[in-house]
């Protein structure tokens, strides 16, 4: 797994705090929040997780037939909380082969979603959810609208809103979306909840 923090918007290398400035600086993008390596699949993971995110810990609760939770990451430091989560999850594809899921909750402007799908900005885009949304599912008991976003082509992106967050599911193979549009996905915070997770093992996607 990564060693160091990464900037969440290209997964480039960050220059730590200093003596001049407390944050951390990206080459590219600046001074950004730190994303930290990731979690395993672990409950002590998923507790930490719990203590330190100042956004949901969104995870599909039942689990889709099939799928486990494979892996945890946050943007975020002990200063600052926890102001992105990912859930990692994966389970059968439609086609023959597994299939992976990231769940991502983040504040406005810290692009990690965008980043996973291989968007230019930190966040959908102004007209991304022009129309009718392509799936609903269900958060905190409400019916949720996501919208499939264009981004790399070898994975499905959808993006939404929830509790002032934007909502990220990120599916490969592309294939995969079915398990969003399709599945009755019903999300839960886990900060709120404890659960009985059960875990797979570490999912590489999340070590983009």
């Amino acid at each position: 797994m990564r060693a160091a923090p990464t900037c969440p918007r290209c997964f480039g290398p960050l220059h730590g705090p200093s003596a001049w400035s407390p944050a951390y600086r990206c080459d590219i993008h600046g001074d950004v929040l730190p994303y930290q390596p990731p979690h395993p699949p672990t409950s002590m993971a998923l507790e930490a997780m719990r203590k330190s995110s100042l956004v949901p810990v969104w995870l599909p609760w039942p689990l889709p037939t099939g799928w486990l939770v494979t892996g945890f990451a946050e943007v975020g430091e002990q200063r600052t909380g926890g102001r992105a989560s990912v859930v990692a999850l994966s389970g059968p594809s439609p086609m023959e082969g597994p299939a992976d899921l990231l769940i991502i909750a983040e504040e406005p402007g810290i692009g990690l979603g965008a980043s996973y799908a291989g968007l230019a900005g930190p966040d959908p885009g102004e007209g991304f959810d022009n129309g009718p949304p392509n799936a609903k599912i269900e958060v905190l008991g409400h019916p949720t609208a996501l919208w499939c976003v264009d981004g790399v082509a070898d994975r499905a992106v959808y993006a939404g809103e929830a509790l002032g967050n934007w909502l990220w599911a990120i599916a490969w193979p592309p294939d995969a979306g079915w398990v969003i549009a399709l599945s009755e996905l019903t999300l839960r915070d886990a900060r709120d909840h404890d659960l009985d997770v059960p875990f797979g093992a570490f999912s590489p996607r999340l070590e983009d």
